[in-house]
């Protein structure tokens, strides 16, 4: 019989090795991104305080505020949207918001300038990075989901090393301004035109994926509140999660903004303190190749316990450090420690939604968990004020340790031997 008048149905093949052209085009898209946000790691506190003449550390910090609250709330959006418009879509509205970000930050006349580009900056990280996790665990399926959220971190959080040691290369040879951010405009303009063109659909890959699930809930619609509230407290694997998402990037945060500061105070020079901040992502990036995949072989809540008490550990370790070795090696102890909770909390997100409202349900967990940069600068800026640096991030480890305890109390194991 001639079925040649009925509409083929395309057949999705899950899988990293059987979407690996998608799959790497992903992971370098995912690098572009990350390289965004690695033009500010090392230089931008040293501008506020040295061409706005900013003192306060909560006035210094405040462009993290801003990153992370305007991140957060996209990232949310970036769930919904993913859902409801495809991924595709989402990935290239936010390279066109990042557009402006470099020129902005070359030349801003007032540090609202600065605050300004930032908030497009979370805004664009936000739908960028959101899209390419998503857009990689509907490729990969069920398997090796772990392995492909530590491809992703990977990528994500090299860049932002190798980002941050070259501007701050740049800036030490030339100057905080304007030639740093000239790496901006590459950045940019070659993660347009990948995502533009070079980059696919990939929500039918999730859709088969759901139809391999059969279970009850794949025919319950949840509603946006619902998976909300689900996410944030009613699951308590869900909201574990996202509470140790949240308290991973609040000490981020805090080292984002506070950890050049107090290197400069221990008479670090401009070289070293690019080399501190790129030591920080770089162990955090190259190690989530090898967590993420162990992650799928020992199981998502004992890597993320361990992780944030190694993360604690870390910052303490810097505190009471004085030489370069020092600094370095706590750097990182932290890095090491973030690549274990890193890409096995989106492994663990992964496991337990169901893929018909997964996409939503990361957006849930990424808008805690960015909020975090904010709360982290909010709260480091102001200790330190009050109290000193020293104080100020050692609260930040304590925040740590007991985010710990509690995945240690709540969370269940989500990982289930081949399981679909």
């Amino acid at each position: 019989m001639n079925h040649t008048n009925q509409p083929e149905q395309k057949v999705r093949q899950l899988g990293i090795r059987e979407n690996l052209a998608q799959f790497s085009l992903l992971v370098l898209i995912n690098a572009l991104v990350g390289a965004m946000v690695g033009l500010e790691r090392t230089i931008l506190s040293p501008i506020a305080e040295q061409t706005f003449g900013l003192t306060a550390k909560t006035a210094v910090l405040s462009f993290i505020v801003v990153f992370g609250v305007s991140k957060a709330l996209t990232n949310y959006l970036a769930g919904r949207l993913s859902d409801r418009w495809g991924r595709k879509p989402v990935l290239v509205v936010g390279w066109l918001v990042a557009t402006p970000v470099p020129w902005l930050l070359m030349w801003a006349p007032s540090w609202r300038w600065v605050l300004f580009a930032n908030a497009l900056l979370g805004i664009s990280q936000g739908l960028t990075w959101s899209t390419t996790v998503i857009m990689k665990i509907d490729l990969a399926g069920p398997h090796r989901r772990g392995f492909a959220m530590g491809l992703n971190e990977f990528a994500g959080y090299f860049a932002v090393a190798a980002s941050a040691l070259a501007t701050g290369w740049v800036a030490q040879t030339y100057g905080l301004r304007p030639q740093p951010f000239y790496l901006g405009v590459v950045f940019v303009s070659l993660g347009l035109v990948l995502s533009a063109l070079a980059a696919r659909e990939t929500a039918g890959h999730s859709a088969a994926e759901s139809r391999l699930r059969e279970t009850p809930e794949a025919t319950v619609a949840l509603s946006p509140r619902e998976i909300f509230w689900r996410t944030t407290w009613r699951d308590k694997t869900l909201s574990s999660v996202s509470q140790a998402g949240l308290v991973n990037n609040l000490n981020d945060g805090m080292a984002w903004g506070l950890f050049p500061l107090f290197f400069r105070n221990a008479h670090m020079t401009l070289g070293q303190i690019a080399a501190l901040a790129a030591a920080y992502p770089a162990t955090w990036g190259v190690a989530q190749l090898f967590t993420g995949a162990l992650s799928d072989r020992v199981g998502r809540k004992w890597l993320i316990v361990g992780g944030m008490w190694l993360q604690a550990i870390a910052i303490v370790g810097v505190v009471l450090a004085s030489t370069f070795a020092g600094f370095f090696l706590g750097c990182a102890l932290l890095g090491l420690g973030t690549a274990m909770v890193y890409p096995t909390l989106l492994a663990a997100i992964g496991d337990v939604a169901h893929p018909s409202w997964r996409a939503s349900s990361i957006g849930v967990y990424r808008l805690w968990r960015d909020l975090g940069y904010a709360i982290g600068a909010l709260l480091a800026g102001v200790l330190a004020d009050a109290f000193g640096l020293p104080l100020a991030m050692g609260a930040v480890a304590a925040l740590t340790l007991g985010s710990g305890v509690v995945v240690v109390v709540r969370m269940r194991e989500t990982l289930h031997p081949r399981a679909v």
